[in-house]
């Protein structure tokens, strides 16, 4: 299985990470990761501080002569935009996570937590999403993704005219993205221990990006208000094709399991929560009432967020694929998927 951990604070010298568990072969360099880094700093909405930085990827460790070694993939992020870091504040922010780290950590200045929150840390997940990108196109599995509404609109031209909008009074936007995933072999994840279970995986990663409030696997929440025959996806036989739908209500996962159909979720993401117009707060130091900060800050990252859950999505999904069939290599790994692919198809 794949594991990750990152460290750097948004307006730090940097932000790193370090990816274990990925198979030795594949071939791989900082240009299969800088297109998701562009990716993740465009769409309609975006704000200044993606004019100053162009994220690139340094890969320090884990790779030589182009190809990973099976050792731990050490990633470099640098932060051009570092003025800020030594700047205190004390006007809290409704709707960030200043209120309560400043109360968890003890904090009397609240950069020492908006450092760390900040979704600025999703850069680094996107470079070792790309990782595992690059590793499920290896067997043939493909991630992508789609914004589906942005401040209630569903056509891009009309949520681009809000946004101008809520970008002209001070306000921001949020919206619904949904991740996609084909080619996904039936059986990852299990329903054994809640904590193997790949739908919760998902959900988890999915929420876990900055802004998220709701995630759903396939159609999630219209399935409440369905009655069960029509809610489930009834399953089909064909000598030449095996088991399958003709539906997708499940979102490719059953009982905690990819069932063979492409994977899908969807995210909510509330507003940004900086305003141009600031909400009215606290002072944490004085106690009194106080307009919150404002900080560099999108109107809207519904796209970037996309991006960002399709990197999330990817090192679920890769982790999953390894936990599966437990392999060292790249050949390994695809070796024994064709393998399992050919049993499957005899059952």
């Amino acid at each position: 299985m794949l594991r990750f951990l990152t460290a750097g604070e948004s307006h730090g010298k940097a932000l790193v990470a370090i990816l274990e568990g990925c198979p030795a072969h594949l071939a791989l360099s900082a240009a299969d990761l800088d297109p998701d880094l562009a990716r993740r700093q465009q769409g309609y909405g975006r704000g200044a501080r993606m004019k100053l930085e162009t994220d690139r990827a340094e890969i320090l460790s884990g790779v030589r002569q182009g190809k990973t070694i099976g050792s731990p993939i050490a990633i470099l992020i640098p932060n051009k935009s570092t003025e800020l870091f030594e700047q205190a504040i004390t006007q809290l922010r409704p709707g960030h996570a200043d209120l309560p780290g400043a109360l968890k950590y003890e904090q009397k200045d609240i950069r020492n937590i908006l450092e760390r929150a900040s979704a600025r840390e999703t850069a680094v997940r996107v470079a070792v999403g790309a990782i595992a990108r690059k590793l499920l196109a290896e067997v043939r599995i493909k991630v992508t993704s789609r914004v589906m509404a942005i401040g209630g609109a569903t056509k891009q031209a009309e949520w681009e005219k809000m946004i101008d909008q809520a970008k002209a009074v001070g306000d921001s936007l949020g919206g619904l993205f949904e991740v996609t995933v084909s080619g996904v072999p039936a059986g990852l994840g299990s329903y054994v221990h809640w904590d193997r279970r790949l739908d919760g995986n998902l959900a988890r990663a999915v929420m876990a990006i900055p802004a998220v409030k709701g995630v759903e696997i396939g159609t999630g929440f219209a399935l409440a208000g369905l009655p069960g025959s029509r809610a489930h996806d009834e399953i089909f036989y064909d000598k030449g094709r095996g088991f399958y739908h003709k539906t997708n209500q499940a979102g490719g996962l059953e009982g905690g399991m990819s069932n063979g159909e492409p994977i899908v979720i969807r995210a909510a993401m509330k507003p940004i929560a900086t305003l141009g117009k600031p909400l009215q707060s606290v002072d944490l130091a004085s106690k009194k009432p106080s307009p919150a900060h404002i900080e560099r800050a999108d109107v809207c990252a519904v796209e970037a967020a996309a991006v960002i859950g399709e990197a999330v999505v990817a090192l679920e999904i890769a982790s999953a694929l390894l936990e599966k069939f437990g392999s060292d290599t790249v050949a390994e790994l695809s070796e024994k998927i064709t393998s399992y692919q050919k049993r499957l198809a005899v059952i």
